[in-house]
């Protein structure tokens, strides 16, 4: 849904994007652009680090989320995610915003 630059990334942001691609990717697409009728990008200024702080990744990783910015629907808890992987999801996640203009 969104154009996205992938950057040079960490060690940490690496192991991120392997976790994004198993665990995040089937909905909110490939770098976290999105995919059309499934997840929104998540390298979009709605999801900048002062409106979606990390703690909000973390809530929605374990919970789910009701749908309130896009038309996608909620979003499920992920299964058999822990705290080690949502942080390097984030890292990735906040690598790539940063990359793209989002702070």
């Amino acid at each position: 849904l969104v154009e996205v630059k992938v950057p040079p990334l960490s060690a940490l942001e690496q192991a991120g994007e392997g976790a994004f691609a198993t665990r995040c990717a089937s909905c909110h697409g490939d770098n976290a652009a999105g995919r059309d009728g499934s997840g929104p990008p998540l390298v979009h200024v709605i999801y900048e680090p002062n409106h979606h702080g990390d703690a909000a990744f973390f809530l929605a990783a374990r919970n789910g989320v009701r749908q309130h910015h896009w038309s996608f629907g909620d979003m499920p808890p992920v299964e058999g995610i822990d705290d080690a992987e949502i942080e390097r999801i984030v890292a990735y996640v906040r690598r790539l915003q940063q990359a793209n203009g989002i702070f």
